[in-house]
């Protein structure tokens, strides 16, 4: 996280804006020097740990008045609360694996298995690892009592063998699609991006999920992917950048699995990699997600001091 902080701050500086980082706590202080900037380049994930947190501060910037990158506190809510994000894309007509939520008792009656189990209000993977997926009646009771002891409230979705995209949105601009490589995966492995396949470099599901861009798939392919990508996007209000995953079955139909605002931007994110494809370098991408901040309805015209939030 600071890594990407410290990129971000190092692109605005060159490219002439005072920068200042402020820290975000509990304590409100840091609201006073958002109220006093002239833009704020959002990189807040929660507060003391809790990512939930993060809805409330985006709040707070809305609500000051001043500009600022990344999505709405409505879009990050709705999308971080996967019941919810669920719900809303299906509303739309949008194609989204069958699920349930795991309340009491434990037990999530005719799901269709192998079935995934997901925290409900999580995201970055936070939950996801290769015991998530469960493939008979007694394996996903188990799963479910441990996911909802470690969570809280608990999804369970139909897992969707296929090949896995990713498209990217910044402003206005839909970058190169990417696919997740499983082909390094080890056999007995399940291949899905877990909490150890994003973060944890050492990891043998990281090197078994490496990112290729531009996917290898045809133009009617590719449009497909945007079209569906795009919907979802729009039916969550995303504004700034974000990320839509997808998988797509043997029969061809693409199923949208997440809905990411605000992604991570560090250097070598999965953004950041798709930018470059769609000829951008990394300084590309932070002023275009600057653009898009001052492009909003209630922005400013210009752009003079920036608080990194």
């Amino acid at each position: 996280m600071l890594e990407s902080v410290e990129a971000v701050c190092r692109v605005l500086r060159s490219a002439g804006h005072d920068v200042r980082r402020v820290a975000v706590r509990d304590d409100l202080e840091w609201l006073d020097a958002v109220r006093n900037a002239d833009a704020v380049f959002n990189l807040c994930e929660g507060i003391g740990g809790v990512s939930r947190l993060e809805y409330p501060v985006a709040a707070a910037i809305e609500l000051s008045g001043v500009p600022y990158t990344g999505a709405s506190p409505w879009t990050m809510t709705i999308c971080h609360r996967k019941t919810v994000l669920n719900a809303v894309l299906q509303s739309e007509g949008l194609p989204v694996p069958g699920w349930t939520v795991a309340g009491e008792p434990d037990a999530a009656p005719g799901c269709l298995l192998p079935a995934i189990v997901k925290p409900a209000a999580e995201d970055a993977s936070i939950g996801i690892e290769q015991g998530s997926i469960v493939a008979t009646p007694e394996a996903l009771d188990a799963r479910i009592r441990d996911m909802r002891a470690r969570h809280g409230l608990v999804m369970v979705q139909e897992y969707v063998p296929g090949r896995e995209f990713n498209v990217g949105f910044v402003g206005d601009h839909v970058l190169p699609i990417s696919e997740i490589d499983f082909s390094a995966m080890p056999d007995d492995a399940w291949p899905i991006v877990s909490f150890s396949a994003k973060w944890h470099a050492d990891s043998v599901e990281y090197a078994g999920t490496q990112p290729v861009c531009p996917a290898a798939i045809d133009e009617t392919y590719r449009a497909r992917l945007i079209e569906v990508a795009s919907a979802a996007w729009r039916a969550v209000e995303g504004t700034g950048y974000g990320r839509v995953d997808l998988r797509v079955d043997r029969d061809g139909q693409p199923w949208i699995l997440e809905v990411n605002p605000n992604p991570d931007l560090s250097t070598d994110a999965g953004l950041a990699n798709m930018a470059r494809v769609y000829g951008w370098d990394y300084e590309d991408l932070v002023l275009t997600i600057v653009e898009a901040a001052l492009r909003k309805p209630a922005a400013a015209a210009g752009l003079g001091s920036m608080e990194v939030a």
